[in-house]
């Protein structure tokens, strides 16, 4: 099995609903994101894909939907506060953790037609959460 590993930086905001700690709290980090992609056999260029194509699917969308974005839990009660100073959100069905940031981000990029093996999302440079089928 061939593996090709893009990794892409990005900045977000979110908060974590009915959450005790601190993350209860809009606060942000300067994430980083680590798209696996495999393959049994290469391409004709002797590739499982090009680093560039992973680039122009994967980082392109993060960029226009996610860095330097509010990632918020559909239900949280701060979306019409954001709404009325025009301010960026992210919508998604769950509290946007880790977990489900790196998954909405795997999602988008199968929907994409990459092979994709694992996605893995650096919170903090200690921390970090992987989605993977």
């Amino acid at each position: 099995m061939y593996k090709v590993t893009r990794e892409i930086h990005f900045c977000y905001g979110h908060r974590l609903l009915n959450y005790s700690g601190k993350c209860r709290h809009l606060h942000g980090h300067n994430g980083k994101v680590e798209i696996e992609l495999y393959s049994e056999k290469l391409n004709e260029l002797g590739m499982v894909r090009d680093f560039e194509e992973i680039k122009q699917v994967v980082q392109v969308w993060i960029d226009d939907n996610l860095d330097h974005n509010m990632i918020l839990c559909r239900r949280d009660p701060l979306i019409p506060a954001l709404e009325e100073r025009k301010e960026r959100y992210y919508l998604i069905d769950e509290n946007p953790t880790a977990e489900a940031i790196s998954k909405l981000i795997y999602d988008y990029a199968v929907s994409q037609k990459l092979p994709v093996s694992e996605v893995r999302l650096w919170e903090t440079p200690k921390s970090f959460a992987s989605y993977r089928k």
